[in-house]
C-alpha cells in the first residue's frame, strides 16, 4: 500500500517458480516419513507382554507408572514396559490411572470399557497410605520430568506441593475438595504450569527467591520465601513448616505437614529403588552434593516417618528412630560412592557439622 503523496514506484514483477510434480512428490514423501515415523515410536515395545496394555517408545523412564502401577509396569532396557497384563477391575483401574499420569502419553490400552477411564480420574487425587489428609496429584508433566505432586486438605486452605500437569479434569477434582490456597514450590526444577494453576485456582505460590526464575514465570510468585528459615504459612499456624535444605539447587526448600508426620522432599532425598537404600540422586545434583549431605543430617530427630519425593521412591518409617538411621545409612553411601576419597570425606564432615533442627527441647 502506498502512502498519500508518496510517489509512485514500479513494483518488478516476481517469477515464483511454480510446484512441479517431482516437489509435490517430494515433499508428500517427507510427510509420510514423518507419520510412518510417530507410528514406530508409537507402536509397542517389544518388551511388553503380549495383550490389552502397552508402553511406546517415547517412554523416559521416569519411572511414574512402574511406583503407582507395579504389578503391571516394570523397567526393560532402560524404558518401563507391561511385564504382567491386568486381570482384574481393580489391577485396571490402578493400570489406567498410571496411564493417565504418564508425563508423556507413552502408555496405551487398545480396548477401554466403557466409563473406566472416567471412573479411575474420578478417584484421584489418590490418598496416600497411612496418612488422614495428603492426596497425590497424579497428572505428571515431561517439562518436569515427571514430577509428583500432592495436595495437603487443610480446613485453613489446602496446599498444593509442587506443580502437576494442567488438566481440567484435575482441575475440577481439586476444586471439589475445596480447591487451593497456597502452592508450594520446592525449588526451581518442578513448576510446569504453575501459572495455569495459579490463575484457575486463585492460589498463592511460594518459592524460595533464590529459586525463582522470569523464564519459567516464577519471579510472578505471590511469596518469595528469603534467608534461611524455616517459615510458616501466612496465617500462621504451626501444622506447616518450610525447611531451608540447600544442595540439589542452592535454595532448595522441604515441607513439613507435621498433623501427618510427612515430608515432602521435592529433589532432596528419596528411595532408589535400584539400589534398595535412600538417595541424594547424585548424577542430578545441580548445586553442592556436600551442602545436601548436610541439609539431610539437619533433619535427623524430626517428626515424620513419611518421605514424599517429587522424584524417586516414597519411604515410610516405623518410627522416628528408623528414619535417622535411613538418614545416616545414606550419607555413609554417598560418602563411599563419592567421586573421589576427598569429595567422600567432605560429604562425612558436613554432615558431622549440621545442627539438627529438633534438639530435643
Amino acid at each position: 500500500m502506498l502512502l498519500a503523496g508518496a510517489p509512485a514506484v514500479s513494483v518488478p514483477h516476481v517469477c515464483r517458480k511454480q510446484p512441479t510434480q517431482r516437489n509435490l512428490s517430494g515433499k508428500a514423501s517427507r510427510v509420510t516419513a514423518a507419520v510412518a515415523s510417530e507410528r514406530n515410536v508409537r507402536a509397542p515395545r517389544e518388551e511388553n507382554v503380549p495383550g490389552d496394555f502397552f508402553v511406546d517408545s517415547t517412554c523416559i523412564d521416569c519411572d511414574t507408572c512402574r511406583w503407582m502401577a507395579p504389578e503391571t509396569y516394570s523397567r526393560v532396557n532402560q524404558q518401563s514396559a507391561v511385564h504382567v497384563q491386568p486381570q482384574t477391575q481393580q489391577e485396571r483401574k490402578v493400570a489406567l490411572q498410571a496411564l493417565l499420569a504418564c508425563p508423556t502419553h507413552s502408555i496405551h490400552a487398545l480396548h477401554k470399557q466403557e466409563g473406566e477411564v472416567g471412573a479411575a480420574m474420578a478417584e484421584m487425587p489418590l490418598p496416600v497410605p497411612g496418612t488422614n489428609n495428603v492426596f497425590h496429584l497424579p497428572l505428571a508433566s515431561e517439562a518436569s520430568f515427571g514430577s509428583t505432586s500432592y495436595i495437603i486438605r487443610r480446613p485453613e486452605g489446602n496446599v498444593i506441593v509442587d506443580s502437576p500437569r494442567f488438566d481440567v479434569k484435575l482441575l475440577e477434582r481439586i476444586q471439589a475438595m475445596g480447591g487451593a490456597k497456597y502452592m508450594f514450590l520446592s525449588h526451581r526444577d518442578d513448576v510446569c504450569d504453575h501459572a495455569q494453576w495459579a490463575e484457575a485456582l486463585g492460589c498463592v505460590r511460594i518459592i524460595h527467591k533464590d529459586e525463582a526464575t522470569a523464564s519459567q514465570g516464577t519471579d510472578k510468585a505471590e511469596i518469595k520465601l528469603e534467608g534461611q528459615g524455616p517459615w510458616c504459612l501466612p496465617e500462621g499456624g504451626n501444622d506447616v513448616e518450610m525447611i531451608f535444605t540447600p544442595g540439589h539447587t542452592p535454595s532448595h526448600v522441604v515441607l513439613l505437614y507435621k498433623l501427618d508426620r510427612t515430608l515432602f522432599t521435592g529433589d532432596h532425598w528419596a528411595f532408589r529403588r535400584g539400589m534398595q537404600r535412600g538417595s541424594l540422586f547424585r548424577a542430578f545434583n545441580w548445586y553442592s552434593i556436600e551442602k545436601q549431605a548436610g541439609s539431610l543430617a539437619m533433619l535427623k530427630g524430626l517428626d515424620f516417618v513419611h518421605v514424599l519425593p517429587g522424584h524417586g521412591r516414597r519411604m515410610r518409617f516405623s518410627d522416628i528412630a528408623d528414619k535417622d538411621a535411613c538418614i545416616v545409612a545414606t550419607i555413609k553411601a554417598e560418602a563411599e560412592d563419592a567421586e573421589s576419597p576427598e569429595q567422600g570425606r567432605r560429604i562425612v564432615q558436613t554432615a558431622e557439622q549440621a545442627v539438627p533442627l529438633y534438639t530435643g527441647a
